[in-house]
């Protein structure tokens, strides 16, 4: 238990030294800090001069919270929670394979520095956002799951920083449902992992924008804005249940499985849920929804 609890603090202690590296640009090429404030920013400014929803607010509704949600889930929650619970799990399971005489090396499929780089980059992506397209589902199939995933679904004008409006558990699910198929592939460095990030990040926030692009015959690779929004619709179709459009940042998920639907331009549509008109407007209460229900 004692290993435990070093852990915890180590992390802690990890984590706050290299969020001041990032604060005084002391981490460049894998800067998540000033990394989302630049897309940020450039996502923004191409909605401002290419709005889809015209008589939507530059400062639309809930753009403040949003923005606070953003830096709350990229940054204070890894220092909060999400650093030290994920290197507790991931001593946890291999003080598991221990019991049985393994080690993670063991569970290994291959290397990918074996690989060209090119190739392990691109085997990252493709398991990372196959396995977060699943978790996705999950979120809003199984009940108590979907009361987490409210928070996101609250925003009832898009822009790009409702890309990072979420409960701090969804990551948490995300990344333990993660960390097995990627566990079982070495070699990925900070760097390949900065680089499948930024590109997943900026694919969320313009997936969020109020921009009205669909990226031609690319959308039924890539996920886009035209998209996304009836994933976000309040009033879903009467043959499907749980929603659709889940792809994160790859479309091609949904339509390989048939949870795509797009039945007309989305423009306009009313976002949200069923009951939504009750549901908290401030960070806190949404942050305690989930726990007040069963």
């Amino acid at each position: 238990m004692e290993k435990y609890w070093d852990i915890i603090k180590n992390s802690y202690s990890g984590y706050w030294n290299y969020l001041k590296q990032e604060l005084f640009f002391q981490n460049y090429w894998d800067n998540y800090f000033y990394g989302l404030i630049a897309i940020s920013l450039v996502v923004w400014l191409l909605e401002i001069r290419f709005p889809w929803r015209k008589n939507q607010s530059v400062f639309r509704r809930d753009f403040w919270l949003d923005t606070f949600y953003m830096f709350f889930n990229f940054f204070l929650l890894n220092l909060i929670v999400l650093i030290a619970l994920s290197n507790t799990a991931s001593q946890f399971f291999n003080d598991l394979l221990n019991v049985v005489n393994l080690q993670l090396t063991d569970l290994q499929l291959f290397d990918v520095d074996d690989l060209p780089r090119w190739a392990g980059l691109f085997i990252f992506f493709i398991i990372s956002d196959f396995v977060q397209w699943n978790t996705h589902r999950l979120l809003h199939r199984v009940s108590w799951l979907w009361n987490f995933h409210k928070v996101h679904h609250s925003v009832k004008q898009m822009g790009f920083a409702a890309h990072l409006r979420y409960h701090w558990m969804e990551p948490v699910v995300y990344k333990s449902l993660l960390y097995i198929p990627i566990a079982i592939i070495g070699g990925f460095d900070a760097q390949d992992v900065a680089i499948v990030h930024f590109f997943a990040l900026s694919v969320g926030h313009l997936n969020h924008a109020n921009l009205g692009w669909n990226y031609g015959p690319l959308r039924y690779i890539l996920n886009n804005p035209k998209m996304h929004i009836w994933h976000h619709a309040k009033e879903l179709p009467k043959n499907v249940r749980y929603g659709v459009n889940f792809g994160l940042t790859l479309s091609i998920w949904d339509y390989i499985f048939k949870t795509d639907y797009i039945p007309e331009d989305g423009r306009d549509i009313e976002l949200g849920f069923p009951g939504d008109e009750s549901f908290p407007q401030d960070f806190l209460n949404q942050e305690l929804y989930p726990f007040g229900k069963s």
